[in-house]
């Protein structure tokens, strides 16, 4: 185990602790909350990922996943909860049962058919965004038909229409052409991403969803996994210590996520898009760690190594010889990947704050009459 180093005092009182962050900038109940029970099913990778991966592989991950918050190895790739699951919280309902659970599933409030590694393309390959959108598909006609024969515990055919459709994909998509690809050929593959999405968004709704909320993708040029396994120049450094070329992939994958989701507005006008700006909200918490509360923002909390990164693919987060930081420390990346609790509760409070979400719709926007 490293020796955590001294964080810097906070400036802003909102970001003293964890605790605080929820309890003082994510309130539980906003405006009165949801008028009918909340209904979410969400499509995604590992970001949003609540045991998908884990359920249908049947992979039990040791210590210290899961240590902040579940005590246990609780499906999530992190120390705790994921954004998602702060999002549930916020509306008082059940965190998200995978869809591949298939001992003792609550599929009353949604389900999560978000898998780690998940990509938009290939459409045919587990577990593609089409995929998993078949899957969907399927939920809801088994839940229609079992509904309607007494069975307790699913989804009716009126909740799946007023139910809210996430979608948070596309990271996986970029890093893997990033690893042999140069820039301008990975730019060129961005808009068959996006004609994914659109293709996904567009099912649901000829499948009766009409409420859709899109999270765009962070900036993964931030992360340890790739400061530490790119070769890179002076050049390519932004002044926060990320590469600049791979934000600069993600930054035109979201514009082009944007227009895609004003296009729909004016193509499905019945339809409510929202669409989240995720990188702005993580690449500030990155510029602005000590601010924040945070330290160490581009070195992973658990991983082996050391500084600057602790991160090494031969040996990663529970692997014999790894090494893990303080509990309690506020770290933002939690294995080289993906972030740490603390980290996403603070994503999920900036959320639910409307200022990243276009229209600023607040998220409980699709439970109330």
């Amino acid at each position: 185990m490293y020796e955590k180093q001294q964080a810097p005092v906070p400036l802003l009182p909102c970001f003293i602790s964890i605790s605080v962050i929820l309890s003082v900038c994510f309130p539980l109940n906003v405006e009165g909350g949801c008028s009918r029970s909340p209904v979410i099913f969400n499509m995604g990778d590992s970001n949003s990922d609540t045991g998908g991966f884990y359920s249908g592989l049947g992979i039990i991950m040791p210590p210290p996943e899961g240590r902040a918050f579940f005590h246990k190895f609780a499906g999530r790739l992190s120390d705790g909860r994921l954004i998602i699951d702060f999002l549930c919280e916020n509306l008082t309902t059940n965190y998200l049962t995978p869809y591949l659970e298939s001992l003792g599933p609550n599929f009353s409030n949604g389900a999560n058919f978000a898998i780690s590694g998940s990509r938009t393309l290939p459409r045919y390959d587990p577990f593609s965004l089409g995929v998993q959108g078949r899957q969907l598909f399927r939920f809801q006609t088994r839940s229609i038909e079992l509904t309607s024969k007494g069975v307790e515990g699913l989804i009716g055919e009126e909740d799946f229409k007023n139910a809210l459709y996430m979608i948070d994909i596309g990271q996986n998509d970029l890093v893997g052409p990033f690893s042999y690809l140069p820039y301008p050929q990975v730019i060129e593959k961005i808009p068959t991403f996006i004609a994914e999405i659109k293709f996904a968004i567009l099912s649901i709704y000829q499948h009766g969803g009409k409420k859709f909320w899109v999270h765009n993708t962070g900036p993964f040029g931030c992360l340890p996994q790739q400061l530490a396994t790119t070769s890179k120049n002076a050049s390519d450094i932004d002044q926060y210590g990320c590469l600049q070329s791979r934000n600069d992939g993600a930054r035109e994958f979201n514009k082009q996520l944007k227009a895609l989701c004003e296009e729909l507005r004016d193509e499905i006008k019945d339809a409510t898009i929202v669409y989240v700006d995720i990188f702005a909200i993580k690449y500030d918490l990155i510029a602005n760690s000590t601010l924040y509360g945070f330290e160490n923002p581009l070195m992973a909390c658990c991983g082996y190594g050391g500084p600057p990164y602790n991160f090494d693919p031969n040996f990663q987060c529970t692997a014999p010889g790894s090494n893990v930081c303080e509990e309690g420390s506020k770290y933002i990346s939690w294995d080289g990947v993906h972030y740490t609790e603390a980290a996403n509760a603070f994503v999920a409070s900036k959320i639910v704050s409307t200022d990243y979400s276009s229209p600023p719709l607040k998220f409980d926007f699709f439970c109330k009459t």
